[in-house]
């Protein structure tokens, strides 16, 4: 009995310090300084370790026993969202591999490896699909023979994932698998209707991971009308919100992405479906004040809705001062709000260039309101005698302006067209970008 419990003790250090070894190499260690380790949660990445890449390429982690099974991610580069790859962690030691060629390879890890054979073996016979639609075949025993090695790869993968967290995985990404033939129109019509049917987003190991906002963009950008692009994007939007359900912290992740991407592509009016329709409300009930006035801001600022309107100081040929409102003026049949600063070198360049393209048209045409985001007030006072053919606004505080604010101007200088009636038309990149396009205005 003595021994039996002198035998526990001696091992149970040994139990409590034992560890977990994650081993990489990139190509070289010209490239990449450190990696650093993160565990993917619902809402933000948790960091859990650093490693130096050493001369030949290879970094190693060590993790405890008890650190928590769940997707991780290696950062080797900034920008942290642009030099990253996920995998999967479930108390094993994983060796892996990662060049820009063959991109991320696992010498060891059985619950990656599994993954990544899934993936390749269901695009291979995704392969064979598409080239069977391809050649208009309508031959139903090729058909059958691709569906039955489709079904077959699914049902093989999910038992060789069983008791492994991989299976979480594999399960959800279960495509359509048809009992017969179906043209290729009637193929993706069904594939959509039964996208989601696998995909549970109460499912906490889907939660922490990438997986679900993959699988919600896969959906939205490929089953699209190309002849109406927005109504099908906001149309899959809303069938994805519906699908997620009421994994509030989910959706909210989800569609913060898709809302970032509509805005990086600037497609404005997707981008305003989703504020309007469920983010702002989300935001709103958790409190997150930040994110309600950048939705805000941004819809005010967008093509088709009117111009925030703001106070001008306008002075006449005797200097005498009369102050209007943006929406009052009725000089011209465009106008345009340029922000910039004293101290923006590249609109120290281009507002001069833009002063003597103004000079040349009538000024029935175009009214041009140049906002300063400015802390100096003396500096910009002088500077504006330079520019006369401009109505003069002084933008105090900044990048905290309430009329930069609610233009959601992030940069300067930052270039606005509206019609006569105030409206936002156009915003052009730089002064080059605006003189083509309102050039080829005053041509039509």
């Amino acid at each position: 009995m003595i021994k039996k419990i002198v035998f526990l003790l001696v091992l149970l250090p040994t139990i409590n310090f034992a560890q977990y070894t994650i081993k990489g190499q990139f190509p070289n260690k010209e490239d990449f300084k450190f990696a650093f380790l993160y565990q993917v949660t619902t809402q933000t990445s948790k960091f859990v370790n650093n490693a130096e890449i050493k001369d030949d390429g290879t970094f190693t982690f060590t993790l405890d026993k008890d650190q928590p099974s769940g997707t991780y991610r290696i950062v080797y580069n900034e920008p942290q969202d642009q030099y990253n790859f996920d995998f999967l962690f479930n108390q094993e030691d994983i060796e892996l591999s990662y060049n820009f060629d063959e991109g991320l390879t696992f010498i060891n890890s059985e619950e990656n490896k599994l993954w990544t054979s899934y993936n390749k073996s269901m695009q291979m016979v995704g392969t064979s699909l598409n080239n069977f639609y391809m050649k208009g075949d309508n031959n139903e025993e090729d058909f059958t023979k691709i569906i039955t090695i489709l079904k077959n790869t699914q049902s093989e993968f999910e038992k060789a994932a069983e008791g492994k967290m991989v299976l979480n995985f594999i399960t959800a990404s279960k495509p359509y698998i048809p009992n017969q033939f179906v043209t290729a129109q009637e193929f993706t019509n069904n594939a959509k209707q039964d996208y989601f049917k696998h995909i549970n987003f109460s499912n906490p190991v889907l939660q922490n991971s990438n997986f679900l906002i993959e699988a919600t963009l896969n959906y939205i950008y490929n089953f699209i009308d190309q002849d109406h692009l927005n109504a099908s994007y906001i149309k899959n939007i809303d069938t994805a919100v519906q699908t997620i359900g009421n994994n509030t912290d989910v959706k909210k992740v989800i569609l913060e992405v898709l809302y970032n991407q509509f805005v990086y592509e600037n497609i404005e009016a997707v981008a305003n479906h989703i504020a309007d329709a469920y983010l702002i409300q989300l935001a709103t009930n958790q409190g997150d004040k930040a994110l309600v006035e950048d939705l805000t801001y941004f819809k005010n600022a967008s093509i088709g809705h009117k111009g925030y309107n703001f106070e001008i100081v306008i002075y006449d040929e005797n200097g005498e001062a009369t102050v209007k409102k943006m929406h009052e003026l009725e000089d011209a049949n465009t106008y345009l709000i340029v922000f910039w600063s004293t101290t923006c070198s590249h609109c120290l360049d281009e507002i001069p260039q833009l002063h003597n393209y103004v000079k040349t048209i009538d000024q029935k045409q175009l009214k041009v309101i140049a906002v300063a985001l400015d802390e100096d007030r003396y500096r910009w006072k002088d500077m504006t005698y330079d520019f006369p053919k401009f109505y003069h606004v002084f933008g105090e505080g900044k990048w905290d302006n309430q009329i930069g604010n609610n233009y959601n101007v992030k940069s300067t200088p930052s270039y606005f067209i509206l019609d006569k009636d105030k409206v936002i038309i156009k915003k052009p990149y730089d002064f080059e970008a605006f003189k083509d396009y309102f050039s080829k205005t005053l041509e039509e």
